[in-house]
């Protein structure tokens, strides 16, 4: 089943990125990076059909009725400018952000999947998602993605006053970053979950690509000789981003020296 149908024109593109977390570690090291996202936001206006976001596009976030975690305001702005513009843009929720409500389809017109989707652009068949909980193993995190993504446990959480409830999910989000950051730079070859899960997918479905985030590593590897599985890296370390264009997909890095002063 497709989940949506793109048909791009030969002179646009189309950009994926992921795991920008912004909010970590600390609020000045989190506003740099987010003005060389906007820069890089910026720079892609005007060759941009859509956009693509897989995921942790903050450290956290968590949407009570009437109130958002403060900051990100020149985030905020340069999205809304490109939905302005025309330029359709798709978020997939992540691990640190997967209490996603509806301020972005609402204040934005962006749409938000909560899980892995079959996108076909001009033909070819993507299968897109944060990446989070997929493949075999991180049996904790699993057990945890169910009690989080549980409405009771929300309604709860959300009953805590945000003077509170946000600091203290900020410093667990931080404390779990630097639990795995060790794991986040060791590639596993042929035992990284999302790997095996495209694999094991692929003998299901095909699908072309197989895209997602969460693994912070810039990764292209063939899963046959028609599949490709492509990690998008982050914003933390590796300022990377996927483009497709002409039929072809492939991995950018940012030039970040472009983004100083802004």
């Amino acid at each position: 089943m497709i989940d949506l149908s793109l048909s791009v024109p030969e002179n646009k593109r189309v950009y994926f990125a992921s795991d920008f977390h912004l909010g970590s570690p600390s609020h000045s090291v989190s506003l740099e990076r987010e003005k060389k996202v906007v820069r890089w936001l910026n720079s892609i206006m005007h060759d941009a059909h859509s956009l693509f976001i897989l995921g942790d596009i903050f450290d956290f976030w968590f949407e009570y009725g009437h109130t958002i975690p403060k900051g990100y305001a020149r985030l905020m702005g340069c999205l809304a400018g490109l939905r302005d513009a025309g330029i359709g843009i798709y978020f997939f929720t992540g691990n640190h952000d997967m209490w996603m409500q509806d301020y972005f389809p609402k204040e934005f017109g962006i749409r938000v999947f909560r899980k892995p989707a079959t996108v076909e652009i001009n033909g070819t068949r993507f299968l897109l998602g944060h990446g989070d909980g997929l493949g075999p193993g991180d049996f904790k995190y699993k057990v945890l993605k169910k009690i989080f993504e549980n409405k009771i446990c929300q309604w709860a959480f959300r009953c805590i006053h945000p003077d509170l409830g946000i600091p203290l999910a900020n410093f667990l989000s931080r404390n779990s970053r630097d639990v795995n950051l060790k794991k986040d730079l060791e590639f596993l070859g042929d035992k990284e979950w999302i790997l095996q899960f495209c694999r094991e997918a692929e003998l299901k479905d095909h699908h072309d690509i197989y895209m997602f985030g969460h693994r912070h590593m810039p990764l292209d590897i063939n899963i046959n000789e028609n599949s490709r599985y492509i990690n998008l890296g982050d914003w933390m370390n590796h300022f990377t981003y996927a483009v497709t264009e002409s039929k072809k997909t492939y991995i950018v890095k940012f030039d970040t020296s472009m983004a100083s002063g802004q």
